[in-house]
């Protein structure tokens, strides 16, 4: 018999139970939260099902979850086993507490943790992205999206990428930010050296017209990978691209055509992770 929801109901906005995700819109909101105020992490929210589910299985410390009442009935049997306030409220409430609609009815608020040494990410990696200066919270997190299902180990990012537990990117994510090993390196770009002497070969993908297309890249299984990919219209600094091993690019049908980073990484990792046909067949004679 499953055990019963201890569920508290919520009417007042200004509920001090709900005040972590009180007006999660604002910039400076999501700064503090960042931080604990005594260099010890501070704490994120998650929004949506998916995410939730995927936060519950990563055994992160879950501070609350505050749901309405449709998505309560839903998630029923797996809050029932949580350990956490579980807050219910209706739309106009959440709306009120938030500063945006909640349209998928589901917030969960849980403890940041403190970011691993990259050799502690790297160690048993075969095949890892690390980004530059990636700085829209919806492409990082489809970028964690496609790590995630692709099946890379890890994602190293540079100081200056932005927070991948900024609420969208999670959401975005589909909670894989918070599955996928991640850490940053630094200092940037001095730190990259860390990737290589990991053993890894740094790709790096760009648009140059002297690059080579990705189409003709095949890392064996073996082979230690490292897809290098910068921000939307920078791309990589010249620093991080002399570092490289290899410099590979998306041929375009037309020269005015591009692709988004978040796209282009899907592609990527792709690449870096398929078994070809050759080597299948070699393995099998």
């Amino acid at each position: 018999m499953e055990r019963p929801i201890a569920a508290v109901a919520v009417s007042d906005p200004a509920d001090p139970r709900v005040d972590d995700y009180r007006d999660l819109h604002d910039a400076r909101v999501r700064r503090r939260m960042e931080t604990a105020g005594d260099g010890h992490p501070g704490f994120f929210v998650a929004e949506g099902a998916h995410a939730l589910r995927r936060l519950l299985a990563s055994g992160r410390r879950i501070r609350s979850v505050l749901v309405d009442g449709i998505r309560l009935e839903g998630l029923g049997a797996e809050l029932a086993r949580l350990g956490a306030p579980v807050l219910v409220a209706d739309q106009p409430t959440l709306q009120a507490v938030a500063g945006f609609p909640v349209h998928r009815g589901v917030l969960a608020a849980a403890d940041r943790w403190p970011l691993p040494d990259p050799s502690a990410v790297l160690g048993g990696a075969r095949r890892v992205a690390v980004l530059e200066d990636i700085n829209d919270h919806e492409n990082l997190g489809v970028i964690f999206r496609s790590a995630g299902s692709l099946g890379l180990d890890a994602v190293l990012l540079s100081p200056r990428c932005c927070d991948p537990l900024y609420r969208r990117s999670v959401r975005v994510s589909m909670g894989h930010v918070l599955s996928v090993p991640w850490t940053r390196l630094a200092p940037w770009p001095e730190a990259i050296s860390t990737v290589r002497d990991a053993g890894f070969t740094l790709a790096a993908l760009t648009p140059a017209a002297d690059a080579e297309p990705l189409a003709g890249w095949d890392p064996g299984p073996g082979e230690r990978v490292a897809v290098l990919l910068g921000a939307e219209g920078p791309g990589l600094s010249p620093a991080v691209l002399a570092a490289a091993d290899r410099r590979l690019t998306i041929p375009m049908r037309s020269a005015a055509d591009s692709l988004n980073v978040a796209s282009a990484a899907a592609i990527a990792f792709y690449a870096a992770t398929v078994t070809r046909t050759s080597e299948t067949s070699e393995t099998t004679k």
